[in-house]
This record gives C-alpha cells, structure tokens and sequence, in this order.
C-alpha cells in the first residue's frame, strides 16, 4: 500500500472498531472515512482476495449470506458485507475492518446495482451472481432497461468472470456477452402456454417487445418464458428446483438437482436465493452435502425473516423496497397456520427510494383473506401508507408514526406473532431500538 492508503487503511480501521465496539454501528462511515483519504484504497486490496458480486434487485442479502456460509466448508477466508451494505462505501468499510488474510481470500459482495460499474474498476471478479430485475427504487434506478444498462457496464469491463443468473428472468438472457454463463431456475412444473397478468414487471420480451409466454410462472415475471414472435427462451438449466416438497412461512424443504435441503427461510423467493447461493458454491467447488450442512445451520440474516422475542409475543421483521417484494412476502406469510397481526412500516428516505407510488401496485387486499385481527401502519409516511389501506377497504388501521415505539405496542396486539414487512430505514430505526433494550444483539451489525 502506499502511505496515503495505509493511512486511510489505519483511520478507517480504528473508526470502525469504535462505532462497532461503543455504539453498535458502523457499516459504511468508516469506509466514506477511508474513501476521504484515498478515493482509490479499494484498488490495493485486489491482490489480496478473490472476488464474487452478487447483484440484482431483490434477494441480493440472504443470497450472499447462504452463499457464504457454504463457501466457509471449503474457503477458510470469506469477507463479505453483512449488514447488506452495498455503495461504495460500505464495500471500503468491509475491506479496511477486515484482518490481512494469511493467504489469498475470497470476498463475496453485495453490491447495489448501480455501483456495480464502480467496483469493477477496483478489481476483477472471478464471478457474477445476477438474482432477478424488478422495478425498484425508480427515482434512483428509472426502469428495468436502465438498470440493466447499468449493470451491463460493469459486467464489461469483466470479460473473463462467469455470470451465475437466474434462467427464468427474461432480461439476462437478452444480451450477446462473451462472459461464461451458468444458469439456475425451476424446474419442478409441466409444461403449459401462459402470459402474465398485464401488470408484470417485464412483461414484454426484452428482445422484441412482443408479449412474452411461459411454461410456468413461478411468481411476478419469472418462469419457463419462450417468446412465440422472436424465438427468445429459457436457456438450458446448469443448477435447478426439482421439487418443493413443503414450504412454511418459516422454512422450505426443496430438492436441488434431486439432493434434499432444508432452506431456513420461508417463500418461494427464498427458495431462488438459497439456489443462487447453491450455484455459485457448486461453482466454486463445494459439494453438495457441505451446501446442506451449511443451509441447516445458516444464522438469521438481519431484518429478513428476523425473529425477536418480546415478551410472551414474537415480532419477524421482513424488509422490502418494491411491490415484487411485498407481494412475494404476503404470498409467504399467508402460509402460517397461527394467528398473526400485521405492521406496515414505509419511509422514503434516499435509502429506500424517495417515490413511495410503488405501494398502490401491492397486493394488500390479499391479506383480507384471512382472519387478522389487527393491523398497523407506521414510519415517516405512515400517512401514504394509511391512505392505502383505506382504499384498499382496511378499517379500524391503527397507525404509530415511531418505528421504535413497536415494542411497546405489540403488548396491545391480540395474537402471539407479528409480521414487520418494513422498509430499509424504519428496519434501523426498529432494530436500534431493539439493540438498545438488549432484545437483539447489535443494531445494525
């Protein structure tokens, strides 16, 4: 390293223990700290690691975290960002809090998908890990096209590096690249000719833009998708679904290329994560019993299926940031046989996307379908959130502006379980309040 990186190294390094040992944070300051110093400090960590992104618009978190806990059986060096911190400063962070690996490490990193670009400039990596394109963040990300425009910069500039994508999302098979592909999806229906509802992210082929088809739709734009006017289709599956034999709001039990796992998150969306992160381990080596074990034991991830236990009452946080995500999420938690009381928790900070029309495309009155008795809205737009609900013929909604203050207001909810399906900023504020009652360890960490 030169001076001026081991200086922005060694500010950095100590900023982090102190915000992570005294206040329980520190997931990206002590990288914007070191960045300050020397904009290019990523660039002198490129020899001392292997590197994977994991990129994409939802899913990217639990992806990586499964990922890395089977990479550990083979890999005794994994650095990656926990906290799902994924800009460039949060990636800076990862590298100037970690110790120098005895010998060369693999880090696997989340990386938000407009940054991608800005990453592979630092280092190249051995491998992409592409989860699914929704609409997302519009302020920030526009459409689909553009997102995926931005991702293609970064991939690029990689030539060499394996792209690990999921098969049943129409957009990544719809660029010419001279990277090595490998293809994941289900494979666990027969064969029809469907077409998505109209209101589908991706509805049209990438291609040609006529309406695309599908063998079988997994959920939103996903699936065995051919295009009757071009010819565009799946391509054939490397890794893939071949049963799933039960799915809870807790957990899934699946068949990857006919080998059983036990995936410790519920939703059919969490089966796509946990079989990216099988993916890319049978990629890099790992068999597929060390994959098993590690699934098994896999820890939570934070504020993704988060349980916390309050008293005689539970609370699972769920964050999401688009209307894929909430109505996959709905879909998950409508599969729990107990009762359960409802939070919906909407911030529009730069952080989560300062548009908050997407919640009027979610499927809130799917929930109306069952028996719950209490249900709750909160955060800064608690507001926009409120006059969703009413629209959507919710009555009796009660509302609590403090995401904090949930703690307290579950003891008045009737039923032993509460669902948080939260956005990204009122998932921190939540959780530092937990970390505060030592109900958690750790805010954000």
């Amino acid at each position: 390293m030169s001076f001026k990186s081991s200086v922005a190294a060694g500010v950095g390094h100590l900023s982090y223990s102190v915000l992570h040992d005294v206040f329980n944070r520190g997931s990206s300051l002590p990288g914007l700290i070191a960045l300050k110093i020397d904009p290019d400090i990523l660039y002198h960590y490129k020899d001392r690691y292997d590197f994977v992104i994991v990129g994409g618009t939802n899913g990217k978190t639990t992806a990586t975290a499964l990922a890395v806990q089977a990479l550990k059986q083979k890999y005794p060096d994994v650095l990656y960002n926990p906290t799902g911190s994924n800009m460039k400063r949060g990636i800076a962070t990862i590298f100037v809090s970690a110790p120098k690996p005895k010998k060369k490490g693999l880090a696997v990193l989340e990386v938000d998908e407009a940054n991608i670009v800005r990453i592979v400039k630092y280092f190249k990596p051995k491998a992409f890990v592409f989860t699914n394109l929704f609409r997302d963040q519009l302020d920030r990300y526009s459409e689909l096209y553009a997102t995926w425009g931005r991702m293609l910069e970064g991939v690029r500039m990689a030539p060499n590096a394996t792209i690990i994508a999921n098969a049943d999302d129409p957009i990544f098979n719809s660029v010419d690249l001279p990277n090595p592909r490998v293809w994941y999806g289900f494979d666990d229906q027969p064969m029809g000719d469907l077409e998505a509802p109209s209101n589908t992210d991706g509805v049209v082929c990438p291609k040609c833009h006529h309406i695309i088809h599908y063998g079988f739709i997994t959920y939103g734009g996903l699936g065995a998708y051919f295009c009757p006017n071009c010819g565009h289709k799946r391509p054939e599956l490397d890794y893939r679904v071949t049963a799933v034999e039960e799915m809870t709001s807790a957990d899934s039990t699946v068949k990857f290329d006919d080998y059983e796992f036990k995936i410790p998150v519920g939703g059919s969306y969490n089966i796509y994560n946990a079989l990216a992160a099988y993916s890319l381990s049978r990629f890099m080596g790992v068999d597929q019993e060390a994959i098993k074990t590690a699934f098994e034991k896999s820890p939570e991830i934070f504020g993704r299926q988060e349980r916390v236990q309050i008293g005689d009452k539970e609370m699972v946080i769920i964050m999401v940031k688009n209307q894929i995500g909430v109505d996959t999420v709905l879909d998950m938690i409508k599969t729990d046989k107990e009762p359960f009381s409802f939070a919906f928790m909407l911030t529009a900070l730069p952080a989560d996307g300062e548009d908050t029309s997407w919640i009027w495309d979610c499927n809130f009155e799917t929930l109306k379908e069952h028996d719950i008795p209490y249900y709750l809205v909160g955060a800064s737009n608690y507001k926009d959130a409120a006059t969703r609900f009413k629209f959507g013929g919710f009555t009796d909604v009660n509302v609590e502006p403090d995401p904090a203050k949930l703690i307290d207001r579950i003891k008045e909810m009737p039923t032993k379980r509460l669902y948080v399906v939260t956005c990204y900023t009122a998932m921190r504020q939540l959780r530092k309040a937990l970390a505060e009652q030592k109900l958690i360890d750790g805010g954000m960490e």
